[in-house]
């Protein structure tokens, strides 16, 4: 894996935001998103759905990597295609009634094409998923031991105590208080963070080497929530998985992420290091995001949302999906914005950072215009 230094693009750019996510403290190998082997790699994935309505076009021309022990964070609004990608990687999709394309290589193995029953050797245990509500993922008339040692037992061969044994060693793991008693109780009987955690021993009972964390926080409150990312951020160190983390907070992002890709209609709109996306980025869209998280000083400015909805994924607009919802159509020349999809391409050389934008200088535009408006 090549090592870069991460390159400013923008004059005076300031250490951190004052609105918007402050970049948390922690140790990020500045390495270029776009090369070196990685253990998880996705090329031109597209998934599909026909409908009576039409086809719904989740998932268009995605491409990334992901090596051992990093976190990618996938960010978007909803409907964006960040839990449909994800879940074609763990292969939980109705096969009859999606289309998949592209390649998803999972340690060298490729998985788009396998059955159902060929998936089930990779999931759980090369690769599991964290999922957004643990309520409804967790069985409600089995004990939260026996579903982990179920788990566990399903990719070894090994007796019920041994599983037990193993359940007991992750909950303690986790942080479940008391795990002796906990074990045998139901989920009803967690409160949400503690069945967030139960959640988490599950996916990581067969230590898995990539881990897929879908909205793990978002019914927490925020003091759990901290918890809870700490807790992830110890195991990825223990264990060296690659993590990657689909969520819409932008604070959860600056504090676990190493790497960032914004999607949009089902397509990746901006694409490189956390510190470059959240500090220096070069796409309209991102800027908006920014733009939309309150500030922590009271005399700032009312937010400025994203005008307008995010678009139906049955009729996708022509060229840049964005162009209906962006501030700055006009500072391209012609009708490019409406006509041309833009190519997901580095903007300046030697900076860790893809956008798929028509804008010429999209950093000036970002220093003059959007980062005072952050301030």
């Amino acid at each position: 894996m090549t090592e870069t230094t991460p390159t400013a693009v923008t004059p005076g750019a300031p250490d951190r935001l004052q609105r918007g996510p402050e970049m948390v403290a922690r140790t990020r190998r500045a390495v270029s998103p776009t090369g070196g082997e990685a253990y998880l790699s996705v090329r031109d994935l597209r998934v599909e759905f026909p409908t009576a309505e039409g086809v719904v076009k989740a998932v268009q021309g995605l491409s990334y990597d992901l090596p051992l022990g990093r976190t990618l964070a996938i960010v978007g609004e909803s409907g964006s295609g960040k839990s449909v990608s994800s879940m074609a990687i763990m292969g939980l999709h109705d096969l009859k009634r999606t289309r998949i394309t592209g390649s998803i290589k999972l340690g060298g193995d490729e998985l788009v094409g396998l059955s159902s029953n060929d998936m089930r050797k990779y999931r759980g245990q090369v690769a599991s998923m964290i999922f957004q509500d643990p309520q409804s993922s967790l069985h409600p008339y089995f004990k939260v031991g026996w579903q982990i040692s179920e788990a566990y037992r399903e990719h070894h061969n090994v007796s019920r105590a041994v599983a037990r044994r193993r359940s007991l060693e992750l909950l303690d793991r986790v942080g479940i208080p008391n795990p002796q008693r906990r074990i045998d109780q139901y989920p009803f009987e967690f409160s949400g963070g503690m069945r967030q955690r139960a959640m988490i021993a599950m996916a990581l009972v067969n230590d898995p080497k990539l881990l897929i964390a879908d909205e793990p926080t978002t019914a927490l409150d925020v003091t759990v929530q901290a918890q809870i990312l700490d807790l992830l951020n110890d195991l990825q160190k223990e264990f060296g998985s690659a993590i990657i983390m689909i969520t819409h907070d932008l604070g959860v992002v600056s504090e676990v992420a190493d790497d960032v890709l914004v999607m949009y209609a089902g397509r990746a709109v901006e694409y490189g290091t956390a510190e470059e996306v959240l500090l220096r980025p070069n796409h309209p869209y991102a800027w908006g995001l920014l733009e939309s998280i309150p500030s922590v000083n009271a005399d700032a400015e009312q937010l400025r949302p994203i005008r307008g909805n995010p678009p139906s994924l049955v009729n996708v607009p022509s060229g840049c999906p964005f162009h209906p919802r962006c501030r700055y159509p006009d500072r391209v020349e012609g009708d490019a914005c409406v006509t041309v999809l833009p190519e997901l391409v580095a903007h300046y050389p030697g900076v860790p950072d893809l956008s798929r934008c028509h804008l010429k200088d999209p950093a000036e535009i970002f220093r003059s215009e959007v980062q005072p408006g952050l301030a």
